[in-house]
C-alpha cells in the first residue's frame, strides 16, 4: 500500500491557496533518502551523488540536495545555468550530453565542470570548442549487446539493450579516446556507463560495477592513464506498483563494495572515487501530482475527468506507465469501481489510469498521483494550450512554500509575435 505524505486536511487547506493541479514535494523524505544513499557508500571516501537535474529541474529541490552533499548531473545549457545559479561550481557539476553543441562545452568548461564525452569524435570537438582539453575528463562506455540480470524478484527481471542505445563508446573507442585525451593534456580520467533503466534489483549496481571496475583495470594497463573515478550513473529504480519490491540501497552499496575490493583494490586502484547520477531513486517517491475530480462520464466505460492532464505527468500517456492513485479521504474504502481516470487533452492516451479499481470517486474529490517527483513536472508541455502547473514544497516544519508558480496565459503568449 502506498501512503501519501500529506493528509486530506492538509491538501484541502493548500488547495484554497494554490488551486489544483499542482506538484508537491516532501522535503523531509528527500533529505532522509539522500542521507541513506550517502551512508550506503560511506566506505568510499570520494563518493558523490550527482543528482540527475533532468529528473526534477527545480532550483529549490537542487538546493536541498546540494545541502545534503549532492552535485548536479547536467545535460544541457539550461541545466548548467541552473546548477550555476544554485551555487554549484567546479567538480560539483558533471556534464553528460550527446550531440553536444560547442557553446555547451564552453559553458561547462567555464564552470569547471567534469565533462563526460559521449563519443570519440567529441575529443576533437571539445578541444576545438574550448581551446584545450581539461585536466579531468570522463568517457561514456557502451558495451553493446543485451544487458540482463539473471536475478528475478517477484516476477521482475532486469533487461535492457545497450546495443540499440545512442549513448557511449565501444570498448576500442574508450582506449583510443583515453590515449588521445592523454596526448592532449588530460591527467585524471573517469569512466561512465548506464545500462538499464528503473531496475528493481539489488544486483544491478554491483553487476554494472564489476563490469566497469574490470574495464578500468584493463584501460589503465593498456593506456597508462590515471583513472580517478568511476560513475555508475543512474538506473536504480523505485516500485511504482504497491506490490513491487523496493531496492535496498544499503544492500546495493555493500554489493558494490565487495566488487571494489575484489577487483580494484588488488589492481592497486583502491583510491578510485565512485559517483552516482540518480534521479528517479532520489526524487520520484517524494513528489505527488495533486488533482481534483471535475467530471464523470458513463458510456461504454466509466470515466473520471480530473483537472490535471498528460501535460502535467506524461509518463502514463508516453510509456503506458503505472502511477498509483489515492482518493483522499477514501483510503480505507473498498476499491469496487472500475475507472479510466482522464485529463482533458484531445488525445485518447491522456489517461492516468485505465480500468483501475478504485473507491467510488465523486466530483470534488482530491486525488494524489504517486511517484511523480521525477520525470513529472520536468516533462511537462503546453499541448492544447494547457498551462504548466505550480510546484510546492512541504517543508520539514509542516509549512508549504511555493517554489514554482503556475503558468499564466501571459506566459503562454509571451514568445508570440502577433
Amino acid at each position: 500500500m502506498k501512503t501519501p505524505f500529506v493528509t486530506k486536511e492538509q491538501l484541502e487547506a493548500i488547495a484554497t491557496q494554490y488551486p489544483t493541479p499542482f506538484h508537491i514535494y516532501d522535503e523531509a523524505g528527500i533529505r532522509s533518502n539522500a542521507r541513506r544513499l550517502k551512508e550506503a557508500f560511506a566506505w568510499n571516501p570520494g563518493f558523490r551523488e550527482y543528482f540527475a537535474v533532468k529528473a526534477t529541474p527545480t532550483p529549490a529541490i537542487l538546493k536541498i540536495l546540494k545541502e545534503e552533499g549532492c552535485g548536479c548531473d547536467c545535460s544541457s545549457m539550461a541545466e548548467l545555468v541552473m546548477a550555476e545559479r544554485i551555487g554549484a561550481a567546479g567538480q560539483e557539476i558533471m556534464f553528460s550530453s550527446n550531440n553536444t553543441p560547442a557553446e555547451d562545452f564552453r559553458k561547462a568548461a567555464q564552470l569547471g565542470a567534469i565533462i563526460n564525452l559521449d563519443d570519440l569524435t567529441l575529443v576533437d570537438a571539445l578541444e576545438e570548442a574550448v581551446g584545450s582539453v581539461p585536466a579531468t575528463v570522463c568517457c561514456r562506455y557502451n558495451p553493446g549487446g543485451v544487458f540482463t540480470l539473471g536475478e528475478t524478484r517477484e516476477g521482475f527481471q532486469v533487461m535492457d539493450n545497450p546495443g540499440d542505445a545512442k549513448y557511449g563508446m565501444t570498448r576500442a573507442q574508450m582506449a583510443e579516446a583515453f590515449r588521445r585525451l592523454a596526448a592532449k593534456g588530460a591527467v585524471n580520467f573517469g569512466i561512465h556507463s548506464f545500462l538499464a533503466s528503473n531496475t528493481l534489483s539489488n544486483e544491478y549496481y554491483p553487476t554494472l560495477a564489476r563490469l566497469l571496475f574490470q574495464l578500468a583495470v584493463e584501460l589503465k594497463e593498456e593506456t597508462g592513464v590515471h583513472i580517478a573515478f568511476i560513475n555508475l550513473s543512474g538506473g536504480v529504480g523505485i516500485p511504482y506498483r504497491p506490490e513491487q519490491p523496493a531496492n535496498d540501497i544499503a544492500v546495493i552499496g555493500e554489493g558494490v563494495r565487495k566488487a571494489y575490493e575484489e577487483i580494484l583494490v588488488p589492481a592497486g586502484m583502491g583510491n578510485v572515487a565512485l559517483y552516482t547520477e540518480l534521479g528517479r531513486f532520489m526524487l520520484a517517491p517524494y513528489g505527488h501530482l495533486v488533482t481534483c475530480a471535475t467530471h464523470e462520464k458513463h458510456i461504454y466505460k466509466e470515466y473520471i475527468g480530473v483537472d490535471a492532464c498528460a501535460c502535467d505527468l506524461m509518463r502514463p500517456a508516453m510509456y503506458n506507465a503505472y502511477h498509483h492513485i489515492t482518493v483522499m479521504g477514501k483510503e480505507n474504502a473498498p476499491c469496487d469501481h472500475k475507472y479510466d481516470v482522464t485529463g482533458g487533452l484531445c488525445e485518447n492516451n491522456d489517461k492516468f489510469a485505465v480500468d483501475r479499481m478504485l473507491p467510488r470517486i465523486d466530483r470534488g474529490d482530491l486525488l494524489v498521483i504517486h511517484d511523480a517527483g521525477a520525470h513529472g513536472h520536468a516533462m511537462g508541455y503546453n499541448y492544447n494550450g494547457k498551462l504548466r502547473s505550480a510546484e510546492l514544497l512541504l517543508k520539514e516544519d509542516g509549512s508549504v512554500e511555493l517554489i514554482r508558480r503556475a503558468e499564466t496565459l501571459e506566459d503562454y503568449f509571451r514568445t508570440v509575435i502577433w
